[in-house]
């Protein structure tokens, strides 16, 4: 099992930045998978990936997919509290699931 969590490139996010919204995503997510998912991953090691996407039509095609695929998943919008404007989609995590599913959705996609 993994989880595979999905950055924007375009939008200069600073690292900390950045290591923030992924955490954000990889939590929210985690928080909409079933308890039998969550127990599994968590005793896997919680594997996580992360991807890049080049702007924000490409981050919601992958929320579309892991939504076909059933599979847990959340797009995160930060608050505009530093570097961005509120309501700026920023990463979509994906997963926890079975490592193929969580590919179907986000397997295209190159490492950040």
């Amino acid at each position: 099992m993994k989880q595979a969590i999905v950055a924007r490139t375009d939008l200069g996010m600073g690292r900390g930045k950045l290591a923030a919204q992924v955490a954000h995503a990889s939590l929210s997510a985690y928080e909409d998978a079933d308890a039998k998912t969550r127990r599994a991953w968590k005793g896997e090691g919680q594997k996580k990936i992360v991807v890049k996407v080049s702007g924000e039509s490409e981050l919601f095609e992958v929320a579309s997919r892991a939504e076909r695929e059933g599979l847990p998943h959340a797009v995160i919008r930060d608050a505009g509290h530093t570097q961005l404007e509120p309501g700026t989609p920023t990463t979509c995590a994906v997963g926890p699931g079975r490592d193929d599913v969580v590919d179907q959705a986000t397997g295209d996609l190159s490492l950040y």
